[in-house]
């Protein structure tokens, strides 16, 4: 972890709450089998500190690239999506520079979370176009890492010698196993769980000078300002999906998978979440839920935008999700919502029965007691309208969650032929999602490893938090 030589973004300038709060945007036209594509671009421009850089238009102000510049595409599209009085727009230009981001093709079904690494890999490339002669750590401070980025630890211990050697690597996203796993925390909790290498695994000691057996850990080491997690549901040899139900909280406290466990909470808010829908790896269809600048949840379903409560959002069948850090006056603003209270008082209730407050409850949050009261006071402190109302409609997203959803209606355009679009929601795709041997051959591989195969292997920007 060498500091870096020189910053190219620095990490002050990133603003992590919405600059402007405004309707939700705009859906996006399904262009063959693109919904793998729409869902992350979605997800994307719903992500406060990066859509806050984005509609600056400070990358274009100062992009000298000729020829495709993911950076110069994506500020485009974010601002179509949210500044259009259109109900829903075709992300033409992404479709594109297909071929400039990764190997994929508008008529041929795509992962969404390969897609994904791809475009931050390709955004990535774009803030170095220009930049010279840097050494890595500097690489790594583009205001996509600063956003994206943190620093994963794998301790390893020699079991002769008891030797322990620390290896660092950057990550831009997390992926877990599943596989036995009821919710995120077990998952990660298996993640940060010490493992024997051993076998083909065996770890060559520099004080043994021979291979031995070991134990290795890998700890979140530095957590990032926005957390991006991918589900793992491929089950590996075979092109069956793990379709259970995995829980997800809308807090996330980091604080206990990190290296140093004992610290202040690592709290995170969720705010998108990916959905895969249908049977087999092999097809389905992509639809998310966004958390609009409103602070309304939203489903994005191609070109269909629908209001939802944050009840549905946490019952859906999750294959990505995206959790923001929270700045300290955010979780006092939180701590003074009545889900938030709720939320706590079962961590507090933990912590009575024996256990030590987010320790106890790996997953829950935290608050720590000054946080809590300044909330209080400032409860206190505000007239009834702009102590209730406005934090009743911005914060507590749960009274929506009995109602059947305010849709924004979508109507295609009289040349747009809605056969184009992949299946709804409601049942897998009867339609293309099952190309011809070879192409799903190409489609599977994914899919079935929850990798990116088309990322440069030697590109540090590519980084998965897979393991070390």
């Amino acid at each position: 972890m060498t500091p870096p030589q020189k910053t190219l973004f620095p990490p002050e300038k990133i603003c992590m709450d919405w600059r402007q709060k405004r309707r939700p945007g705009a859906g996006l036209f399904n262009l063959g089998s693109t919904c793998y594509l729409n869902v992350v671009l979605q997800c994307l421009t719903y992500t406060p500190p990066l859509a806050n850089y984005l509609l600056s238009r400070q990358h274009s102000q100062l992009c000298h690239q000729q020829g495709f510049c993911m950076m110069c595409i994506m500020e485009d599209h974010v601002r179509k999506v949210l500044y259009s009085s259109a109900t829903a727009i075709r992300p033409r230009a992404v479709i594109r520079h297909l071929k400039f981001i990764g190997e994929f093709k508008p008529d041929i079904p795509g992962d969404a979370y390969e897609f994904l690494r791809c475009t931050l890999n390709a955004m990535h490339r774009a803030c170095l176009s220009g930049s010279s002669d840097l050494d890595v750590s500097s690489q790594e401070t583009t205001i996509i890492h600063q956003i994206f980025g943190g620093f994963l630890r794998s301790r390893v211990t020699c079991l002769s010698c008891k030797t322990v050697f620390d290896f660092f690597k950057v990550f831009l996203d997390v992926l877990l196993k599943i596989k036995g796993a009821s919710s995120l925390t077990t998952a990660l909790e298996d993640f940060v769980k010490p493992k024997q290498m051993d076998g083909k695994k065996f770890f060559k000691c520099s004080k043994c000078k021979k291979k031995v057996a070991a134990s290795k850990m890998v700890t979140v080491h530095h957590a990032p300002r926005v957390l991006t997690v991918c589900l793992g549901r491929a089950d590996h040899g075979s092109s069956r999906k793990l379709s259970q139900v995995v829980e997800y909280p809308e807090y996330l406290d980091l604080r206990p998978y990190m290296s140093d466990p004992a610290g202040e909470p690592v709290l995170f808010s969720l705010y998108a979440v990916v959905v895969h829908n249908g049977h087999t790896c092999l097809g389905g269809h992509f639809f998310c839920y966004t958390k609009a600048s409103n602070g309304q949840w939203y489903k994005m379903n191609d070109v269909f935008v629908d209001s939802c409560g944050i009840h549905t959002v946490l019952g859906q069948q999750a294959y990505l999700l995206f959790y923001a850090r929270c700045s300290h006056s955010q979780v006092e603003e939180m701590a003074s919502s009545s889900s938030f209270h709720s939320f706590l008082s079962q961590g507090e209730a933990s912590s009575q029965a024996g256990s030590a407050g987010a320790q106890g409850l790996p997953g829950r949050v935290g608050v720590t007691n000054s946080q809590r009261n300044s909330a209080r006071e400032r409860q206190r402190s505000r007239s009834p309208q702009w102590g209730n109302e406005r934090r009743r409609s911005s914060m507590n997203t749960t009274n929506h969650n009995n109602s059947a959803g305010r849709r924004r209606k979508r109507t295609s355009p009289p040349d747009h032929d809605n056969t184009d679009s992949d299946a709804t929601a409601s049942e897998p795709s009867k339609r293309s999602f099952q190309p011809p041997p070879e192409q799903r051959a190409a489609h599977e591989q994914p899919l079935l490893t929850g990798r990116d195969s088309r990322a440069d292997p030697h590109s540090r920007a590519a980084s998965s938090a897979d393991g070390l």
